[in-house]
């Protein structure tokens, strides 16, 4: 069963003294694609900004904006109204050998290596690998997402938004963002090609129509194994309508909702908030 959900996201910067220019990046439109349909989408800034507007390499759509005007406040909303797909189940149409094949691993090898955020890990390597024996991978990544889904603890605070996937590790918990990244390093070292996605999870499966409910940015993985599915390790569930897909990466580096740089301003606070509504 498919949802449509309404997705408001602001995001606040606060400047001690006034700015003077601002260059940002923000990848916050939801995609239309076999997992969903985008009715409509709008980013918009205060003060109000030229913008433009590309999908990067990794297929998400981007809006470039920047202000030349003194400023002590500049927000950013972004409100979109998507439809979203059912419960995104397991594909098992490729063996192990199949993801050793010189296609595959052409193909896919960019989800396959290494990254500042996903470095090798032995100690999540080896478990991995005895994760993956005796079964399929598509097996073999479900009981990945589900080790890490009780290994870690969810738990705001602990890590930063720069924390890697041994971080998160060495300390037992973190946030969605965390718990992407060490199911990454261990599904890359077993040959699984899998990527990170950021978007947005409504948190109340049971809500009435018209009810809106607070929420965060949210993180998962989108894996292949003959075809791609996702995954949402932190919930221990599979990815289905109250999901809303933005955009996707090697790792959190690729996808990072809002980023830029700016001239003056002193110190700087920043606000965030995210609201979903289920329409229909």
């Amino acid at each position: 069963m498919s949802w449509q959900l309404r997705v408001a996201h602001s995001t606040g910067y606060h400047y001690e003294t006034p700015a003077t220019q601002s260059y940002n990046e923000a990848r916050l439109t939801p995609r239309s694609d076999r997992r969903q349909n985008t009715v409509a989408t709008r980013v918009e800034t205060t003060p109000s900004t030229r913008a433009y507007r590309y999908t990067d390499y990794w297929g998400t759509v981007v809006t470039s904006f920047d202000l030349h005007a003194p400023h002590t406040e500049f927000t950013v909303l972004a409100t979109s109204v998507v439809e979203t797909a059912d419960v995104t189940e397991p594909i098992r149409t490729a063996t192990w050998r199949d993801l050793r094949s010189e296609t595959v691993l052409d193909q896919r090898t960019e989800y396959l290596g290494a990254t500042n955020y996903t470095p090798r890990d032995r100690e999540l390597s080896a478990v991995a690998r005895e994760l993956r024996k005796g079964v399929d991978p598509a097996d073999a990544v479900l009981a990945i997402c589900d080790w890490v889904h009780k290994q870690l603890k969810y738990q705001p605070g602990t890590t930063g938004v720069r924390s890697t996937a041994t971080d998160a590790w060495k300390a037992g918990e973190g946030v969605c963002q965390d718990f992407a990244h060490v199911t990454l390093v261990m599904l890359r070292a077993i040959g699984v090609p899998a990527r990170y996605v950021s978007g947005y999870l409504h948190t109340r499966p049971s809500a009435k129509l018209g009810e809106t409910v607070a929420g965060e940015s949210h993180a998962w993985v989108d894996v292949w194994t003959g075809g791609w599915w996702a995954y949402d390790p932190t919930n221990g569930i599979p990815v289905g309508p109250r999901h809303v897909w933005v955009a996707m990466g090697r790792d959190y580096a690729d996808v990072a909702p809002l980023k830029g740089i700016f001239t003056g301003g002193g110190q700087s606070t920043l606000d965030v908030s995210v609201h979903l509504t289920r329409l229909a």
